[in-house]
């Protein structure tokens, strides 16, 4: 089986660690615990400084371009043989969108801390309010795009000119159109399913769950949304430690969707 996600007591304590705590209703609070204290060595990536370029208009969180990206990974001094270690506080979105990043930028030896944080504290790893640097690197990256999908690639699918599954991982009541506390209209992407990204949290972890294996099946191509990128994430990460391999993401989400094409409400079974 693939490995996405690990364990804080079975790690290299000489790897590298990504610290990237956030709270989407608090957005400074992942920084405020990080300079407070993180493990020992960690640097850390902002959801919305770091992982996301909020100067575009593609959805609420757009992916930066590759540019911006290739600079990030250099500036902390990342290397491609990197044993690297992505932390949140466990059972949240945010690591999971920092391991897809670096998975599309073709790093094969970046891993996910199930547990999170506290995991990593329990296991005996040294804390420290001290930043460290590192010697920048220069990268020649092989970028994975097959793992990025488009708005006029969903659209495709959509049209029935591509054959896909589409996931929402948002909550059943948004993805039904029962509620929208964000868009400016409720729904779905036409022909999407429903998968909620919380169903996969068990306590501090996230776990492969026989619902969502239920849901979709290796021999599918599966795109799955949320509605910013964010939290669809987790599914990729769970599908991945899964073994299946023809998943995508549309990063920009029912936030970009919305804006410019028809969607629909009910339910897909």
């Amino acid at each position: 089986m693939p490995k996405v996600f690990v364990t804080a007591d079975k790690l290299e304590r000489n790897g590298r660690f990504i610290d990237t705590r956030f709270d989407l209703q608090n957005d400074e609070l992942g920084k405020e615990l990080y300079d407070k204290e993180h493990i020992e060595g960690a640097i850390y990536w902002d959801l919305e400084q770091d992982l996301s370029d909020m100067t575009k208009t593609d959805g609420r969180h757009p992916l930066p371009n590759k540019e911006d990206l290739h600079a990030l990974f250099e500036k902390h001094g990342l290397r491609y043989d990197d044993a690297i270690y992505i932390y949140d506080q466990g059972a949240s979105p945010y690591a999971t969108r920092a391991w897809w990043i670096l998975k599309y930028a073709g790093f094969q030896h970046a891993y996910i801390v199930n547990g999170g944080y506290d995991a990593l504290m329990f296991a005996g790893f040294s804390m420290t309010s001290a930043v460290p640097t590192f010697a920048p690197t220069k990268l020649d990256l092989n970028w994975n795009d097959s793992i990025l999908m488009s708005r006029k690639d969903v659209l495709n699918i959509v049209e029935g000119n591509h054959k896909a599954t589409l996931l929402d991982a948002r909550a059943a009541g948004r993805y039904r159109g029962d509620f929208e506390p964000l868009d400016p209209i409720a729904g779905h992407i036409p022909t999407a399913k429903n998968y909620d990204w919380e169903l996969l949290k068990d306590q501090s972890q996230l776990v492969i769950t026989n619902s969502l294996l239920e849901k979709v099946s290796k021999d599918e191509e599966i795109i799955i949304y949320c509605g910013s990128g964010v939290t669809a994430t987790p599914i990729y990460s769970i599908l991945a430690q899964a073994g299946y391999q023809n998943i995508k993401i549309y990063m920009a989400g029912y936030s970009d969707w919305s804006k410019h094409h028809s969607i629909e409400k009910g339910e897909n079974l």
